[in-house]
């Protein structure tokens, strides 16, 4: 997690994450266009320069207004109808892993293997390893092959819990009855940090959620350790 990751959007890990920060930035630069257009016409508006009959008292003006708005909006829908739909496209996963939020820690079963299911509790005594962050690491992390479409399927045991990466640009609830699932493709290696993101009851700070990144022969090979 880098230092910018506390103050602006965490670098991107997937491809979804990466076009949700073009969107963003695609978005407030909209944004920067309609708040300079309407700090232009109030500038004018207080300075009494405005004094256009044609534009003040005909039916110019509210064309005006109503088709820049209209435009504005389309041009911000049809990028983010995109990305809403690619985050929902599921196709061809080469493993499928079904998450389970408990009060307050998180299970994981891969079933695509026998027997493979662990649960995953925060860190709380760092001083045997000065290189875990605080409040965000845990014992058991959750492994996964690299440039590889996983499916997770998020449920809960007992309230509603949230699964979310920021740098993965993922956030799911978890609903106890419910099975939501999510596409998730990472693009480097590495560990991505996460968190409970609705409010679960009193520990809800203390469930944070790993994930490593690593090659498909290492993934192999920690599977084969378990």
């Amino acid at each position: 997690m880098s230092l910018n990751g506390q103050l602006i959007l965490q670098d991107a890990n997937s491809y979804i994450m990466e076009n949700l920060i073009m969107f963003h930035d695609y978005g407030m630069l909209i944004i920067l266009m309609i708040v300079v257009l309407i700090m232009y016409m109030l500038f004018f508006m207080l300075m009494n320069k405005m004094v256009n009959r044609n534009l003040l008292e005909g039916q110019l003006i509210e064309i005006v207004w109503t088709l820049i708005p209209m435009l504005f909006l389309l041009f911000l829908s049809i990028p983010s109808l995109k990305i809403l739909y690619l985050t929902d496209e599921i196709k061809n996963s080469i493993l499928s892993i079904k998450v389970i939020g408990h009060q307050w820690y998180w299970s994981y079963e891969y079933n695509d293997f026998y027997m493979i299911n662990f649960d995953s509790f925060m860190v709380s005594d760092l001083s045997s390893d000065n290189n875990l962050f605080r409040l965000l690491d845990v014992d058991n992390r959750m492994v996964v092959p690299l440039n590889n479409q996983i499916r997770l399927l998020i449920n809960s045991s007992d309230v509603i819990h949230s699964f979310a990466m920021p740098s993965l640009g993922i956030k799911v609830d978890a609903v106890p009855g419910r099975i939501n699932q999510i596409m998730m493709i990472l693009n480097r290696p590495g560990l991505f940090y996460g968190q409970c993101s609705e409010i679960c009851g009193v520990n809800h700070s203390f469930m944070p959620i790993v994930i490593e990144g690593t090659s498909l022969m290492n993934f192999l090979n920690w599977m084969k350790s378990l």
